[in-house]
């Protein structure tokens, strides 16, 4: 396989022309790329992306969300976990998240090399996430504006993240 852009960026919009609506990552495999090479030729403003140093300005909007879906998506498991974004703080080169929410632990933050602000279909529904991406191109983790009984987008965070999608991507 040729390995020029226009070549990886011709296999992931075919991948995607196959299934618009799928798993990023499956469609990314499907094309031999990477998650982000699939996000970057989605159609206009449906993956916005923000430099990693917006990261702590980011996380804090998002603790505030309430529960929110947290996903970990690697080739053996996709981990989904509903609860709060705990504050988080920096200590012994991780960042550390703990508190009253199922979701805790320890991320290295410096891996993190830009953040997408995701929207756009999934299975035939609106989805919207903010991605934190690392340097292979792949999703270290997922935020998800989480869904109602009806299965409709949340609209309080759906309009938290619209908001915050629009102020940290104009800045």
């Amino acid at each position: 396989m040729d390995g020029s852009l226009n070549s990886i960026a011709e296999r992931a919009r075919a991948a995607l022309a196959e299934k618009p609506d799928g798993v990023v990552e499956a469609i990314a495999a499907s094309a031999g790329v990477t998650p982000v090479d699939v996000l970057a030729v989605l159609p206009e403003g449906a993956a916005v992306f923000a430099p990693a140093d917006r990261w702590d300005s980011i996380w804090t909007d998002l603790s505030g969300w309430g529960d929110v879906l947290l996903i970990v998506h690697t080739e053996d498991i996709v981990l989904e976990v509903e609860g709060s974004l705990p504050a988080g703080s920096e200590g012994h080169g991780w960042f550390n998240i703990h508190g009253d929410s199922p979701i805790g632990g320890h991320i290295r933050k410096e891996r993190c090399t830009s953040i997408a602000f995701v929207d756009r279909g999934f299975h035939g529904r609106r989805s919207c996430s903010v991605w934190f991406m690392n340097g292979e191109g792949r999703a270290m983790f997922k935020v998800f504006v989480r869904r109602d009984a009806e299965r409709a987008l949340i609209g309080e965070q759906l309009q938290r993240f619209e908001e915050l999608r629009a102020k940290i991507t104009s800045a």
